[in-house]
């Protein structure tokens, strides 16, 4: 990681060692919503959450929907804080993340799911938070303090934790066994460093953030980081979706970022970055050595669901040079504050 002295780069370097603890700390709540799971068999799984916390969130759809065939929907809290509507949530887990938990629409939300007979798992970085006292099973997060406006550490636990949770529902046995191996990967990841990226980004205006998949949601997160600490305009998008309208803005050396973990859509996200590389675009891909001509690389982890996470590992130590190479303070992007209370 960068010698900074940044607390987004400290902060960052800490996640492997969360992501270790959190995976034994967390055992005895992980096996409660293991049995809360078993008790409702829920046909739908909704979740509640806001920013990063969303981008967990996005995540953990796409492995509840790839791993167990069960859909997972995001429900937007104004539903209730603000148009006041009762909803029904027969037959489903309402997952909150939040991490300071203490948010009056997803509180709001909640407190609504509770009403309508939904159980609720809650993922929070604060035990004592109104949304781990409502919550049937709280996770902790125990990341420690968190001091830069953009969550990093808070973030990867958040992701891990939410593929943890999906691992305790079902699963196959590879999928379970590799988080065993998350932790290294993560160390490993901390240690690689995108320079060509960083040297193309630095100077751009927009670019694109592209996944597919379980990396679609790290690709929002991605552009939400490249927003706050660095000013960029940066959007994500589906590699399938990126070919539709957005692709009209490519010109010659317009950058994009493509993560492209060796899961089920590697080849079609080839086909993406080679149909946007004909266009002119500055395309480099987050993949395995071999897979593209101008891989970035990654620290695989053992598993194509997870590996996103190592990849998130990787990117934030590049936002973090992006930023402090613009002439920017990570720790405090201008307008925002660490905790949003939004109605």
């Amino acid at each position: 990681m960068s010698g900074s002295g940044t607390a987004m780069a400290r902060e960052t370097a800490e996640a492997p060692g969360v992501v270790a603890r959190l995976m034994q700390d967390a055992a005895p709540a992980l096996r409660e919503a293991g049995k809360l799971f078993q008790a409702h068999k829920p046909s739908l799984i909704i979740t509640c959450a806001r920013g990063s916390s969303d981008h967990a969130a996005h995540y953990m759809k796409y492995l509840t929907e790839i791993v167990l065939g069960l859909p997972c929907a995001s429900v937007g809290a104004s539903v209730v804080s603000i148009y006041g509507r009762r909803l029904t949530l027969r037959g489903t887990i309402v997952v909150a993340i939040s991490q300071s938990g203490a948010s009056p629409d997803s509180l709001a939300f909640v407190a609504e799911a509770k009403r309508a007979g939904a159980p609720v798992v809650s993922i929070t970085n604060m035990p004592a938070s109104p949304l781990a006292r409502l919550a049937d099973v709280a996770i902790e997060l125990g990341a420690g303090a968190e001091t830069s406006v953009a969550a990093t550490k808070t973030f990867i636990a958040s992701a891990a934790i939410a593929a943890r949770i999906v691992a305790e529902w079902g699963g196959d046995a590879a999928y379970r066994s590799a988080f065993e191996r998350l932790p290294d990967a993560l160390h490993a990841a901390s240690g690689l460093q995108w320079s060509v990226l960083e040297d193309a980004v630095a100077a751009a205006r927009s670019l694109f953030v592209l996944g597919r998949g379980p990396s679609l949601a790290m690709a929002g997160e991605a552009a939400l980081k490249l927003k706050e600490t660095c000013g960029l305009h940066a959007e994500a998008y589906s590699s399938a979706e990126v070919i539709h309208g957005p692709m009209a803005l490519i010109e010659p050396g317009f950058p994009v970022l493509m993560f492209a973990p060796e899961d089920a859509a590697l080849a079609t996200n080839q086909a993406t970055a080679a149909r946007l590389r004909a266009a002119g675009a500055g395309v480099h891909v987050a993949c395995a050595a071999g897979a593209d001509a101008h891989s970035l690389g990654y620290a695989a982890t053992g598993h194509p669901l997870l590996d996103p996470i190592s990849l998130i590992q990787t990117f934030y130590g590049s936002a973090e040079r992006i930023s402090r190479a613009r002439g920017r303070d990570p720790d405090h992007p201008r307008l925002l504050s660490k905790v949003t209370k939004t109605i």
